[in-house]
């Protein structure tokens, strides 16, 4: 088995998680820029075994694609392009962001490093991946 990998997509900042290999553990990656994410993810799939991508997919409350479905679309093409032999599923991030910072609260984080967003994103990237793995498991 190889290791699934999250991406939580932003204009600015991507942040990333990841599987162990036994696709059990969903752990935080890092942050990325997101003009380097691809370089990134090519440098990465050529030292780690990733069977699969998995992009949260942003929506409204009424089920709708948020504004920022756009930008994960381009990503998207350009991903299949560049790492054609990967697949990805989308996973709903509602409230990700959110979590990600009660997650924050609850672990004792203080008020500063909870203002750091790159470490919102990287959280934000694991619940996505958490979902992913939760509603697949056997």
């Amino acid at each position: 088995m190889g290791r699934i990998l999250a991406i939580d997509y932003g204009t600015k900042r991507t942040g990333l998680a990841v599987t162990d290999e036994l696709q059990i553990i969903a752990s935080g990656l890092t942050t990325v820029a997101t003009k380097d994410l691809l370089q990134f993810l090519k440098d990465y799939i050529t030292s780690e075994n990733v069977e699969k991508f998995v992009v949260g997919e942003p929506k409204q409350m009424d089920n709708t694609a948020s504004e920022s479905e756009a930008y994960i679309q381009k990503f998207l093409e350009q991903l299949a392009k560049v790492i054609p032999h990967i697949p990805v599923e989308r996973v709903d991030e509602r409230f990700t962001s959110k979590m990600a910072f009660q997650t924050m609260i609850d672990s004792g984080l203080k008020k500063k490093q909870r203002q750091n967003k790159a470490l919102i994103d990287e959280i934000s990237a694991t619940l996505i991946l958490q979902s992913y793995l939760s509603k697949n498991s056997f």
